[in-house]
């Protein structure tokens, strides 16, 4: 049979081909050949079972995982325990602890950086946000927790008050308001500065009160600051601390006063030379005067003083004793007097055991040795009594630590 050809004028296919000879033809394809545009470059990588389906491919990168403690969203976790941030399968690349106070606790990483720990414990009753981040991450981990409240709490009284200015005989006293079992917790908790710098050293005279002081008296004009860190100390079984500052004195000129009851007369020395001299009267026989190095600690233009009070009856009651300073917790102070003649100061010691000047009733005359004491004196300076016939004060009793040598200072520290 003749083979069928194309028309040179139509260009048709001759009417003999049908349609699906035509599909027939055009539809062989060569064994192994692919169709462009049919796979994907995925498709064309994929590895097979040896069945021929197609296994996903598995990630060989595990994400990291940072865990905090204490518990994320914890109300009311332990703040005697550092804070924590590790990591599983990373390194850590930074973290932040910030408390709702402003504080921010500083810390450090191991030597793999997989764990941070906090250099020092959390505040109580504070809200901390923590902020951590994995090496190569995107994202940050945040979390946040808040501490509990102590259930029962101490504080410390302290004299001088702040920014004032005191005698060089002023030594920083500190009256807690329960007693300490922790004392060299709480000691540690507390440092004293001078400026110009000196040794000071702490003294604890019983389980409440704990003074500090150089060796010697403090030099005039010097800067003293007290730092209290007292939050969260625990001063004895579950009571802890509250307090968190720094407080500043100031010492003035120096002024040390010796009261000599042999002869009756005290003689007071400003910055080394000479200020002033006044007769005096002190204890009789039957109360003495307490001998040795006392500190003014309270100032009154005026007070009111009974015996009852000091353990002697009624054997008096003075409305208005003026320019009184107190020398002793016990009751002695060097105040004016009125009352007594004025040939007793000088020649007789007539007293309950307090030092007296020369004075006028209302505490209003210049003129009168009783108020030119006063006005040259301030908190803090030393006043020195010999010759009483009386034993040495002791040095719990007001702010006399003075009477204590350096060793047996020294020897009442607990650090």
């Amino acid at each position: 049979m003749g083979v069928q050809h194309i028309s040179n004028g139509s260009g048709r296919l001759s009417q003999r081909w049908s349609r699906r000879g035509v599909l027939a033809a055009l539809g062989a394809v060569p064994t192994g050949a692919a169709l462009a545009g049919c796979s994907s470059s995925a498709d064309a990588s994929a590895a097979t079972d040896g069945k021929g389906a197609t296994a996903p491919v598995k990630s060989a990168t595990k994400k990291a995982t940072i865990t905090v403690t204490p518990v994320p969203g914890t109300k009311k976790a332990d703040f005697t325990s550092p804070v924590e941030v590790t990591v599983t399968d990373g390194t850590l690349a930074s973290v932040t602890v910030a408390g709702n106070d402003g504080s921010v606790l500083p810390g450090a990483f191991n030597d793999t950086k997989t764990k941070w720990t906090s250099a020092k414990n959390p505040y109580s009753g504070t809200k901390y946000t923590v902020t951590a981040k994995a090496q190569g991450a995107t994202d940050e981990t945040v979390a946040t927790f808040t501490t509990k409240s102590p259930g029962e709490t101490f504080i410390g009284y302290f004299t001088p008050e702040a920014d004032s200015t005191s005698g060089v005989g002023m030594p920083v006293s500190i009256n807690f308001t329960h007693a300490v079992a922790d004392r060299a917790a709480v000691q540690k908790a507390i440092t004293v500065t001078a400026e110009p710098e000196v040794e000071i050293v702490g003294h604890w005279f019983s389980d409440t009160r704990l003074d500090f002081r150089p060796q010697t008296y403090w030099a005039a004009g010097t800067e003293i600051t007290l730092s209290l860190r007292l939050k969260d100390v625990e001063g004895t079984d579950g009571v802890y601390g509250t307090q968190s500052k720094d407080v500043t004195f100031h010492i003035g000129r120096e002024q040390i006063s010796t009261v000599d009851l042999s002869t009756k007369q005290m003689v007071v020395k400003r910055d080394g030379a000479t200020y002033a001299g006044y007769p005096v009267s002190g204890g009789d026989s039957d109360h003495t005067t307490w001998s040795g190095i006392m500190v003014i600690s309270e100032r009154f233009k005026q007070t009111r003083m009974e015996s009852s009070t000091v353990g002697l009856g009624d054997e008096y009651d003075i409305s208005d004793v003026p320019h009184a300073q107190r020398l002793t917790t016990s009751g002695t102070f060097v105040h004016g007097n009125y009352w007594a003649s004025t040939s007793v100061f000088g020649s007789q010691n007539t007293s309950h055991g307090c030092v007296g000047l020369h004075d006028t009733k209302g505490a209003n005359d210049p003129s009168v040795a009783g108020y030119k004491f006063y006005e040259s004196s301030m908190l803090g300076d030393v006043v020195i009594v010999r010759n009483s016939g009386e034993k040495t004060v002791e040095a719990s009793n007001g702010l006399n630590g003075w009477n204590l040598s350096w060793s047996d200072w020294k020897a009442g520290s607990a650090v």
